[in-house]
């Protein structure tokens, strides 16, 4: 199976086999957990019982495309998962939170007035290739069997652990200080919010995320891809037919 060829566009005058297994392109709301978006679409296939599950996670305060599959193309979420992602955000210099993002309040606040347009451009540089990152206190990632936002919610500090990325592209397409525009193109596992932290670290000053949008995975887009509530009508008339 080329799963890169899978026809993802959905025509609302198709009937689809759910069961049989889709591969469903959505737009993640802002403020939504993935598990917000499978949920909302497995309760459109009620009352059929149907395997529904994500390729990717996306973190709440991001948007853009998650691919959701159904059906025998669970099996396929693997596949889907290892595929190189592209991003666009904007970062915030001068200052830092606890999550890198604007979950979490400013922690601390720093200098920005000798900042350069050509300095933060060539601080890319060292961020291109194959890279080591810490992954955020604030992740789901799991530690003996709990996410570690958890923990971190609670005030527990954990040992984190270093992880291998690669970064193909990063770019900055707009500064206006203190927010600084930029385009990722990274491989699967890759921390947005590290990355931003670690920019603000290289330039001896500090950063966090403020917004994220996912634009490609692998070689779906997110310009092809459905509103949570435009699919769920797709689907729910789907089983109209289907009746």
């Amino acid at each position: 199976m080329d799963i890169n060829t899978l026809d993802t566009t959905l025509p609302k005058s198709k009937e689809y086999d759910f069961a049989a297994g889709e591969l469903l392109l959505v737009n993640k709301p802002y403020q939504w957990t993935s598990f917000d978006v499978v949920g909302k679409l497995r309760n459109s296939f009620k009352p059929l019982k149907l395997k529904v599950g994500h390729a990717g996670t996306l973190d709440p305060l991001a948007t853009g495309l998650l691919i959701i599959c159904t059906g025998k193309m669970t099996k396929q979420i693997d596949t889907f998962q290892a595929e190189e992602k592209e991003y666009t955000g904007t970062m915030v210099l001068g200052a830092t939170t606890p999550s890198y993002d604007m979950e979490t309040a400013v922690e601390e606040t720093f200098d920005i007035s000798n900042l350069t347009d050509d300095q933060i451009r060539n601080a890319c540089e060292q961020f291109t290739g194959d890279i080591q990152q810490y992954p955020p206190a604030h992740s789901a990632i799991k530690i003996d069997g709990e996410r570690l936002y958890e923990k971190a919610r609670r005030g527990e500090e954990v040992e984190l652990r270093l992880r291998s990325v690669t970064i193909n592209e990063f770019e900055i397409t707009r500064i206006e200080l203190p927010e600084v525009d930029f385009r990722v193109v990274c491989s699967k596992g890759t921390y947005i919010r590290s990355l931003v932290n670690d920019f603000g670290k290289a330039l001896n000053n500090g950063a966090y995320l403020s917004k994220l949008t996912r634009t490609r995975s692998g070689n779906f887009n997110l310009k092809d891809a459905w509103e949570v509530m435009e699919l769920v009508d797709v689907i729910r008339a789907n089983k109209v037919m289907s009746e």
